[in-house]
């Protein structure tokens, strides 16, 4: 096991209220739903949640609220990836102040591929200015959202800076020949997978485990595969390649549309299908087709 970071979190889906703000009573009751189904712990403000599209206020309250309703600090990685450099490491402090030592960073996403010096650069200067020996920082690599990514060697320099503070990386790059070499170029670092059709692959060579967004849809189903990744029984490869398949029944489904659509189809809350612009929901005839599809595996789903 890796001390710093290991095991199943959920990157966390967010409840939005009529008024679109966060609905923090019911993203409280989904993060202690996620956590009673077997998650290590839950991961706020990813993509899958929508956290770039919330402000630094309405990120900080959430989290006091999660604290404040019993999820406790070590059971939380907060993102913190922020369009300002200073939003980013006042979130970061705000955290800490709280107990929340894992956080989450994507390199900086505005501008188009910039070089390895100025992300390594960006990181280490949110590093220096939250200025907390306790942070234990998971790079957060996505290139298809981000465009930039962290190379090895921007990673290798990351952790030379900052070896006490730099602990893992998220690799959602779906790319397992890429995963892989993290984790054997990286064997120190905690490596979480984002794709989890790859996480018992990644897990058997060294990997940590998963900050994934399916575990929000079936946690127990994630569990099994982070707990035994050498055994997943081929029920459950199989049923896990279904859900992944709901998400590309069209070509273009926005991926956390999809998940809400499936969250209030699986809840019979349709607080649920609530996006943040400039996200949307889902058209009618998408909205159909994707339950219809996933109404075809419920019953699978709960008898596993």
């Amino acid at each position: 096991m890796h001390p710093a970071i290991s095991g199943l979190w959920p990157a966390l889906v967010h409840p939005l209220a009529p008024d679109g703000g966060l609905d923090a009573a019911h993203a409280l009751a989904h993060a202690k739903a996620m956590l009673a189904a077997g998650c290590d712990g839950v991961t706020l403000f990813g993509t899958m949640g929508e956290g770039p599209a919330f402000s630094v206020a309405e990120r900080m309250a959430l989290l006091d609220a999660m604290l404040q309703g019993g999820v406790r600090p070590d059971q939380v990685v907060v993102t913190i990836s922020a369009m300002a450099l200073s939003d980013a490491v006042a979130l970061g402090q705000h955290a800490l102040a709280r107990g929340v030592q894992r956080q989450m960073l994507m390199p900086p996403f505005y501008f188009k591929r910039p070089r390895d010096a100025g992300i390594v650069q960006a990181v280490s200067a949110v590093v220096q200015g939250i200025g907390n020996a306790a942070l234990r920082l998971v790079l957060y690599h996505f290139p298809a959202i981000s465009v930039a990514g962290f190379s090895h060697a921007a990673v290798a320099e990351l952790i030379r800076r900052h070896p006490a503070q730099v602990v893992g990386i998220k690799d959602s790059s779906a790319d397992l020949a890429h995963s892989l070499g993290l984790v054997r170029a990286f064997p120190g670092l905690s490596v979480l997978v984002g794709a989890e059709a790859q996480v018992a692959a990644v897990m058997c060579a060294g990997g940590a485990g998963t900050i994934c967004g399916l575990a929000n849809l079936a946690p127990h189903l994630m569990r099994r595969v982070v707990s035994q990744p050498a055994q997943v029984s081929a029920q459950d490869a199989e049923l896990m390649r279904r859900l992944l398949a709901l998400q590309t029944l069209q070509p273009d489904l926005p991926f956390v549309a999809v998940y809400k659509t499936i969250l209030a189809e699986q809840s019979g809350d349709a607080g649920w299908l609530r996006l943040r612009p400039p996200l949307s929901p889902l058209e009618p005839a998408e909205h159909a087709l994707v339950r219809a599809a996933y109404q075809a595996i419920g019953p699978l789903l709960q008898a596993r």
